[in-house]
């Protein structure tokens, strides 16, 4: 009868905390789409080794603009995109 009690109040607080906790879309904001991104531009081509990746802008933790320009020449630039498989 314990087990089955401890069971049940398992399922019950893990439904409580699914169901109070804000989805992941609330936490990150809302997102532009990608129409009313100022520029987008589409390759007609793919990407091969060698080639210069295109300039754009993007957002540091601490909300400074950064563009692989500004390295370029001074460091290797490596971009590195994380799935999210934790």
């Amino acid at each position: 009868m314990k087990v089955l009690t401890a069971f049940v109040q398992t399922i019950v607080l893990l439904s409580v905390a699914m169901v109070s906790h804000p989805s992941r879309a609330a936490r990150l904001g809302t997102r532009p789409a990608l129409s009313q991104s100022p520029t987008t531009t589409v390759r007609s081509a793919p990407i091969t080794v060698g080639d210069m990746a295109p300039d754009f802008t993007l957002e540091d933790q601490n909300k400074n603009k950064v563009t692989p320009s500004d390295a370029r020449g001074k460091s290797p630039v490596v971009l590195v995109f994380y799935r999210g498989y934790w």
